[in-house]
């Protein structure tokens, strides 16, 4: 379906991309709602993103996904950007238009809010919420988190000063603390989302087991169809009775990417089961 033009063709983009379920995924909602489209996963050179994105807007493609590592990137080559891509300072959903304007938007915020909160029915406000990194995906999410009023969200990563420029970037939003990972302690959370890129390459954020109890809610932003996340093994292995990836937030967000590109919502609860069951 690639070759025909009479067919909008989509992709995500990122490095390394080869393991991404969006193909999939986006294949599924084009079936479910009757779109003509194709959607493909693209590696781009890590020092050549820009470059990479005028050939595939050359090539014809309507709009693009963006993954690590280029997120940030990819919302200094939009022409505009929707409010929740303004505020996040972060870009995971590109749309090309007439003329050659790139819209940039970012769904990744809506989508874990949608998982934890409408899926995995997870409670939020009033709650001590740990994030875990300060990259582009944190960016993306603080903002529809800390309007869910948790009583307290603390950041956490062995770079500081990151950490403190999104706790500057996000203040006019809520109360974030920051610390080092050498600081966590005993103090309780009920809420640890890991939002670092570790599993890619089945490593763990280097948090102390202490602050996992029976009570704990574990989330981890990466996801592996085929087993348990490292970040997920781990805390279960300790007694966290909810542990979940980041299936769910995946499917969220590419269904409103999906509706941001075609106008019509997709059902992901269906397509949660089929993934989960496969």
């Amino acid at each position: 379906m690639p070759g025909d033009s009479m067919v909008d063709r989509y992709a995500v983009v990122g490095n390394p991309v080869g393991h991404s379920l969006s193909p999939k995924i986006h294949t599924e909602f084009a079936r479910q709602t009757g779109q003509r489209l194709s959607y493909e996963a693209i590696e781009l050179a890590s020092n050549a993103f820009a470059a990479g994105i005028a050939e595939l807007q050359r090539q014809g493609f309507r709009g693009l996904n963006v993954t690590v590592p280029f997120k940030r990137e990819a919302s200094e080559l939009c022409h505009s950007l929707s409010a929740r891509a303004e505020i996040a300072g972060a870009v995971n959903t590109l749309s090309f238009h007439a003329g050659g304007a790139i819209h940039g938007d970012n769904t990744d915020g809506v989508g874990l809010v949608r998982d934890l909160v409408d899926n995995l029915n997870i409670k939020i406000q009033d709650q001590n919420v740990l994030l875990l990194g300060a990259g582009g995906a944190v960016r993306g999410v603080l903002e529809p988190l800390l309007a869910l009023s948790p009583a307290r969200l603390t950041i956490a990563n062995r770079n500081l000063d990151r950490a403190n420029a999104l706790a500057r970037d996000f203040r006019s939003f809520g109360k974030i603390k920051v610390v080092a990972y050498t600081q966590l302690s005993n103090e309780s959370y009920h809420l640890i989302i890991n939002a670092t890129a570790a599993g890619l390459i089945q490593q763990l954020p280097p948090i102390p087991a202490s602050l996992l109890d029976a009570t704990s809610v574990c989330y981890d932003m990466m996801y592996d169809i085929n087993k348990a996340t490292s970040f997920v093994e781990w805390s279960a292995s300790r007694g966290v009775k909810q542990s979940f990836d980041g299936l769910g937030m995946l499917v969220e967000q590419a269904a409103e990417a999906f509706s941001l590109w075609r106008g019509v919502r997709p059902d992901t609860d269906k397509l949660m089961r089929m993934l989960r069951t496969a």
